[in-house]
Order: C-alpha cells, then structure tokens, then sequence
C-alpha cells in the first residue's frame, strides 16, 4: 500500500512537471499603484487580452502562454524585487513589462545576466550588454515632442514656450529632445522645470514661465499631474496652451473640460482609428479591438494594444527560432522586420531594439467629448 501511494505521488510529481512544461512563462512587472497605474494596468491587460487570443487557437509550437504578474508600486527599487522574484520563484522565460522605464533599467543587469528576453513599453538601457537582451513597443522619444512643436511652428504664433517635465528617465529624455531642437522650429524656451509626480500644486513653476513669455507648455509625463497642471492655468487666469505627451484618454477627458480649446495631446493610432485611411495598421488596431472592446468596452486601447504587440512579436520570434530558448527567441526578435502592429510598423535588427523608427503620432484634441485629430 505504501508503495502505491509513492507511486501515485511520482505520477502526479511527473504529470505537474510535463504540465509544467507545456507553458511559456510572461513575467511583468507593472506599476499597477503608483503614478503609472493607468498605463501599466492597460499594458498588463493588452498582455493578457493577446495571450488570451494566442491560446484559443492552441498556443505556440505546442505550448500555452501563461503570465505572471508583479506589482513594482511605479519604483524603481520594488521593480527590482519583482523581477528578482519572478525569476527565481516563477522561473519566466519572458519579460513583457511596462512602463516604468527606470525599473526596468534597474533590473536590466541581472535580467541579462539570466538570458531572458525582455519586450518592454519603456526606453531601453544604455549598458550595450544589458540592451542586447532588451527590445520595445515604445516609439522614439522624439517623435512625441517633434509632434507638438510641428504645430505649434505650423499653427499659432507663439515663440517662446516651457517645458515642465517629471523625473522619470523618459521624461528627461523628452526634455532634453526638446531643449536640443525647439531652434529648429523658430522656438525658444521660457523655461525648463520639473516637478514631481504627487505634486499637488505646480502653479510657481507655470507662473515662472508664463512671466518668461511662454505662450505654450510642454507637459511631459503622466498621470494625475496633468490636471493638476490645466488647473493651475486656469486658476492663474492664463491663456497658456498646453500640450502634453501621450497618455489614457481617461486622464486627457477631465483636463479638456479644465482647458477647452487650450489643450492638445500627443494620440496613438488606436485612439483616432476612426480617422484612418482603411489599410494594414487600421486592420491591425481593428483585429485587437475585437477582443479588447469584448472585455473592456470603451477603456482607452493604446496602451493595451502596445501589450497585445509585445505578445504577438514574442510569438512571431520563438516561432521564428523554432525554439523557446532564451538566446534563441533573442536572436530571432532582432530578425523582425515589416511587423504590423497596433501602433506602427515593427522593424528590429541587431542594432535597432526599438522597432517603430516612424512617427505614428498625431496630434488631438477633445470637443465635446470626442477626441479629434488637428490638422
């Protein structure tokens, strides 16, 4: 009898193991509380969405998606316990994580170190060992700052603007893209100040800059911050337009009843699709909104759908590599190219780890509750 039952025990150990590796493990490690919330719970959603879509047509080369979530509270130091846990405990063969780009940075060494792919919607690391194992979903920085100082050259009058901008490392990215190129749109800077992300009051900083001249601010980073900033132009009584970066519909819709007409943003394709020319990246945004609008109904899609590429890049890799193996699913991701995605065209090489090399963006407004591309 007390051998049947170590039998019976081996078998179930060996049916886990072979169920076990059945499965492709997707870490993330998300800032589902903190600053970046809205964005990074959309992302690990479209992560989700998209796994939830590769499985019902049965998986990739015999194996099902499984993911694996990790709450890193938007800091960088819990980033780097998530991951540490993920790898360890959870054993991911995948990171697809969000956007909270100084986590991943922090964690980029020892994630390398493992050999495991990471597909990120964050900048990505500098270290030329840790990038080698790191590819995004996230156009180029200056594409969002090119995108408002295009219309600010090409449609008002204004000269002088500020930029006010958070701490994060893509933040200061974008800053520093706009100090080096607002000459070459007949621009100068008012002013150059950052504030942080629970910030409750930014009114000085725009003070300062509106007494600089600035008839224009550019407000790059995410979260409750933006209506912070609309409201303090508001209550300060000034006609200062206001552009910001690309963010959740949700955060933009309570700021244009703050700004009206006095406020743009930076818009993905997948939140102007009904203005798009019928083509492969309407049919790409198109074939992720079935199964998102399903589920979520009318939350914003572009952060979901950056989520839902990351998966479909991932698997269009290890079906490339014919293999899961870290370095082999690596290899083949800097093999993709002419990937039509839900933000862009996806084209990685060993030297281009981040694959939207033109600009998607458009620039929009909100009018009586719908978002509207300016032209």
């Amino acid at each position: 009898m007390r051998n049947l039952t170590k039998l019976a025990a081996l078998s179930l150990a060996l049916l886990s193991a072979g169920t076990a590796a059945q499965t492709y493990k997707i870490g993330i490690s998300a800032g589902l509380t903190g600053y970046a919330a809205t964005v990074d719970r959309a992302w690990t959603d479209g992560v989700r969405i998209a796994v939830e879509a590769v499985n019902a047509r049965g998986g990739v080369n015999g194996r099902r998606l499984e993911v694996v979530v990790e709450d890193n509270r938007s800091e960088p130091q819990e980033a780097v316990t998530v991951y540490r846990k993920m790898m360890s405990s959870d054993k991911v063969d995948a990171f697809l994580s969000g956007c909270v780009s100084a986590g991943n940075l922090a964690a980029a060494g020892m994630v390398a170190r493992a050999g495991i792919p990471m597909m990120l919607c964050s900048i990505l690391p500098q270290n030329e060992e840790h990038l080698k194992w790191a590819f995004s979903t996230l156009p180029l920085a200056r594409f969002e700052v090119e995108k408002r100082l295009e219309y600010l050259k090409d449609h008002t009058q204004i000269k002088r603007i500020g930029v006010l901008h958070d701490p994060t490392p893509y933040a200061n990215l974008q800053k520093t893209v706009a100090e080096k190129s607002v000459a070459n749109y007949g621009l100068t800077l008012a002013g150059v100040d950052q504030y942080k992300q629970d910030d409750a009051d930014m009114s000085v900083q725009i003070g300062k800059m509106n007494a600089a001249g600035a008839g224009a601010i550019l407000k790059i980073g995410i979260g409750g911050t933006t209506l912070t900033a609309a409201r303090n132009i508001r209550q300060l009584g000034l006609p200062t337009l206001m552009l910001t970066s690309i963010e959740d519909l949700a955060v933009f819709r309570p700021v244009a009843e703050v700004l009206g007409d006095k406020f743009f943003f930076v818009a993905a394709p997948s939140q102007v699709v009904d203005a798009l020319p019928e083509g492969a990246l309407k049919k790409a945004i198109t074939d992720f909104l079935g199964p998102w609008k399903a589920k979520h109904g009318d939350r914003d899609p572009n952060w979901a759908g950056r989520g839902w590429d990351a998966v479909m890049l991932t698997v269009a890799a290890i079906q490339k590599a014919n293999s899961f193996e870290g370095a082999k699913v690596r290899d083949a991701l800097e093999t993709i190219t002419g990937f039509q995605g839900t933000t862009g065209v996806y084209n990685f090489s060993p030297t281009v780890h981040q694959g939207i090399t033109q600009n998607p963006f458009a620039l929009a407004t909100i009018q009586n509750g719908r978002v509207r591309i300016v032209k």
